[in-house]
Parts: structure tokens; sequence; C-alpha cells
């Protein structure tokens, strides 16, 4: 292993660029297999089994109305449902295979159990506090509710005497975040779903090795798609070297699984229990700015201070523990984290795709549906489904102002497209939606009424609302909660609004590209 300490921190030079093998095995690999599968089956019958034509059409037709019949007696949400009625009447043998594929449950059935057992055996670790709940319940019965929901969901407390500091930048979490690491004396957690060599994570990973060496518990954990492109195999090798704990979540490994389906989108981080980090800013040099992607990269972050970060403690070893047979969170949730003097409530929450409980989308929609003055949201993109649209255009229609702040450069195509789609719809019922001109909006935010906001890693669209592990930091009446709707309003004066005329006038093939592939959005 080669370190370089030059000019960047510390970095452990990659080596050994990915193979062919990680390509195979990811979800593309495996739609691209069935297709060359469907088209070698369909070529075998025409060649082979010419004179059994009609029974082969005959049976098809009886695969599809079955198919058909089925999903529309399912519980699958109904957006998705149209998707799979559209791809079996079209593609029926590859339709059916890949259907078959993702309702197996292959490689994620212990995933799941193993989800649950943890869930079950910590969630009354962390005790409400019947003191924050009943001054909630006194300031806004609703929110209460909400509160109580989220509760029942998970292990997700409110708290009250918590401390929240907003960042508008990634660069600004960035000084912070480092300012903090250094204060470590007992336990450090990272848990990002990005993690790229550069200043950022170099300067981060300095501090981490120097940690381990004065003895402060170190565990860094990351998503495995970061082995596709960003880091080695071996990577936690390399920081074993260092005295640092590390763990991939879902690493590649040759063997198709619907496991790769599920992936750690959250960003934490917790120091001793007491100071705790969360929102879209993963740990790589664009998020602040010192890699230019896709021109100004627009991120926000928040810091939590107080009993609400034992929330972030226990999300973190939650995921941690789904490979340990040790349950950890008794002794990490006795760390002391001193009541602040702040007024308001906040709520860490996550949200886990193999449940029931959608959580991070109807934490949103309750949002809405309670807002009275204006909902002003970023997010970096729009891929709706029913009930989502429907909230959104039900909170306009009653004279809400719903404002979406989008990114002006878009990081992929087709998902550009796909948000282009929703623009006439939510236009039309008195959304307003606006373009960040100087680049990419990643920033997750809801700010509503000035009391009540949501900063954190989810999404408005189906990976991140339903299939990716996500974690959130809800605030009512908080201090920062002002800082928010600043920060909103300064870069909606860096935008451009988007009308109907604009909207008419997009390109042809942003237009098309969106149309087609809304048919199978809920795959992507």
């Amino acid at each position: 292993m080669q370190i370089d300490y030059k000019n960047k921190g510390l970095i452990l030079l990659k080596k050994g660029q990915k193979g062919i093998i990680h390509a195979i095995f990811s979800r593309f690999g495996l739609v691209l297999l069935l297709l060359i599968l469907q088209v070698l089956i369909l070529f075998g019958i025409f060649q082979w089994f010419e004179e059994f034509l009609p029974h082969i059409f005959g049976g098809t037709i009886l695969l599809t109305f079955v198919m058909v019949i089925y999903l529309l007696n399912s519980s699958i949400n109904p957006t998705a449902k149209i998707t799979w009625l559209i791809v079996i009447l079209l593609l029926p043998v590859f339709g059916v295979l890949l259907f078959c594929y993702t309702q197996s449950n292959i490689g994620h059935r212990a995933l799941k159990e193993r989800t649950h057992q943890i869930i079950m055996a910590t969630k009354n670790r962390i005790l409400q506090s019947g003191q924050a709940m009943g001054e909630l319940l006194e300031a806004n019965p609703q929110v209460a509710s909400l509160a109580h929901y989220m509760q029942r969901s998970g292990c997700h407390p409110v708290y009250n005497h918590t401390a929240v500091t907003y960042f508008p930048l990634g660069e600004e979490k960035f000084e912070e975040m480092l300012r903090q690491l250094e204060e470590a004396e007992h336990f450090i957690f990272m848990e990002y779903f990005i993690v790229d060599e550069g200043l950022m994570w170099g300067k981060v990973l300095e501090i981490l090795a120097r940690k381990a060496k004065e003895g402060v518990d170190v565990r860094v954990m990351y998503d495995g798609s970061c082995e596709f492109a960003l880091l080695p195999r071996d990577y936690p090798r390399r920081l074993k070297a260092l005295g640092i704990k590390c763990k991939v979540f879902a690493p590649v490994s040759p063997f198709v699984s619907t496991h790769y389906n599920y992936r750690d989108h959250r960003k934490i981080l917790v120091i001793d229990g007491h100071t705790a980090f969360n929102g879209g800013v993963n740990l790589a040099d664009e998020y602040i700015n010192q890699k230019e992607k896709f021109g100004h990269w627009k991120d926000v972050a928040v810091m939590v201070k107080g009993e609400a970060v034992k929330s972030f403690t226990l999300m973190f070893l939650q995921m941690w523990g789904i490979t340990e047979k040790e349950d950890e969170t008794a002794h990490f949730l006795s760390y002391p984290a001193l009541p602040q003097e702040a007024k308001g409530f906040v709520i860490p929450y996550g949200d886990c795709p193999l449940d029931n409980d959608k959580l991070g989308e109807r934490v949103y929609m309750d949002i809405l549906n309670r807002a009275l003055d204006y909902v002003h949201i970023m997010t970096p993109y729009l891929i709706l489904d029913g009930e989502m649209e429907t909230a959104l255009k039900f909170a306009a229609e009653r004279g809400v102002e719903v404002i979406l702040l989008l990114p002006g450069i878009p990081d992929k195509a087709i998902p550009y497209a796909l948000a282009k789609t929703h623009y006439a719809s939510l236009l039309e019922s008195g959304v307003k939606i606006y373009e960040y001109t100087p680049g990419f909006v990643h920033a997750k935010a809801f700010v509503s009424d000035a009391k009540e906001a949501v900063v954190g890693t989810i999404n408005l669209d189906y990976r991140s609302l339903y299939h990716h592990f996500e974690c959130a930091t809800y605030m009512y009446n908080t201090d920062c909660i002002a800082k928010i709707e600043e920060d909103f309003q300064a870069c909606l004066a860096k935008s451009r609004l988007v009308d109907t005329e604009r909207v008419r006038h997009e390109k042809w093939t942003v237009k098309l590209i969106g149309r087609v592939m809304k048919a199978v959005a809920p795959l992507l």
C-alpha cells in the first residue's frame, strides 16, 4: 500500500481498477443478461419449434393474462403496478422473468430478517421523554401526531433542548466537521453513500488515522456502489492498516441478488455521542466545490448537538450490526450528551426499504397536507409517484405557496427528462418551479410556514423513497429554520422561473426521453 501525503491530506493510492465482473453482476448487467436470454429463447423458438408456434403463442397470451390479473390484485404501489403491466404486455418473457426476480427476495431475505431482528432488539434502547412529547403536544397537536407515527415506525423519539446548526454549503459543513473531529475523545462513526479520494476525504482521513492511534474507536461504513468507480475492493483492509474499522454495505460479489437493489444512501457522522452531522453532503470533492462537475454544487447539511444525537448513534449501530453478533447499542448510547440551550423540537429518523412504512415519503406528505402558508423544497430529482404528485398539487390548490428548487445543470440525462414530465401538471395546479442557474442542486430540504423543516438524504424519486436506506432530521420551531428559509430565498434569486411557455418549448429529445422512460421510471 502506498500513501501520499502531498497537498490533499492522507490518500491511499488506488490500484487495480474494477474488472468486468463488477459490471456483469450489477443491476444493469442483470437486465442486459435477461434481454439477451430472451432474444436467444425467441430465436430458438422460431428456429427449432416452428410447427409449435401457435401453441407457444397461446401459452404466452395465457401467461400474460395470468400476470395481469395477479398485478391488478397485488399490493404493489399503483405507479409501479402500471410499469410492470407495460413491461409484461410488451415483453412477456423478459417481463415475467424480471418481475419474478425482483419479487423473489433472492439474496435479501437474510438482510431483511437480520435488519428486523436488530430493529426489534434495539427499538426500546431510547425511551421517549414524556416531557418532550407533552411540550410538543401542547405546542402543536398535529406535529405531535406525526411524532407519534415516527416513534411507532421505529425508534425515532422527539427531543427538546437540542441545538441544530444549518450549513447552506458543503464547504461550511466540511470546515466545521474537521473542527469537531479534532475534538473526538471516545468514538467516531461515519456512514456515507459515497467516499472518494481527494482533498475532502484526504483531510478527514488524516484526522481519523491520528485519532485511531490515540485510541479513539473509529468506524467507517460506505455503500458498495463505491466499488464500481471510486474505491478498490481492498479499501477496508487499507483503512484497517491505519487502525480504522471499515465495512462496505452490500459489496459487489459474483452472485446475482436482489440485495443490490437496496443501497445505503445515508450520510451520518457521530462524534462521542454528543455531536452529529446529517444532510446531503458526501465525502467527495464536488460536494465542497473543489472539483467542478455540473457547475456550482449546491448542498446543505445540519449539525445536531444534544440528546437527539443518540438517534443517529443508534441508526449507525443498527446498520453496522447487520453483520455483527454482538449488540453494542447499550454501551455507546450510555455516553452523555448535555442538554443544550435551544428552543424547538428535533426528531432524527431513518427510512428502511425493507418494511411497510414509507416514512420518508409520509413525513414529506404530512408537511404538505398541514401547510397553511408555504412549503419550499430543494431536491435534485423529481420522479414522482401518483400520491406525492397529488400531495404537491393539492397543497398548491389549497392556496399554499409550493415552490420546487431543482438543478439548472443536471447530473443525469434520464432523471432530468423524467422531472420535466411532471412540470406541466404541477404548474397547472399552481406549483412554482425554479431551476438553479449556477449549477446542480443536490440538497434535500423542506421548509414550511417558518415553523418546521427537514434536512437529510431523502430525494423526491422512487429509489430514495422506496429502495434506499435513508435518514433525515425533522425540526419544529428550532432557531435554524429561519436560516433555511433565508438560504432558500437566496437560491431563488439565482434561479430561473419555469413557466408553461418554457415547458412547451423544451427540446423534443428531452420530451421524448422523458415520456418513454416514464413507463419504466419505478424500475430505474
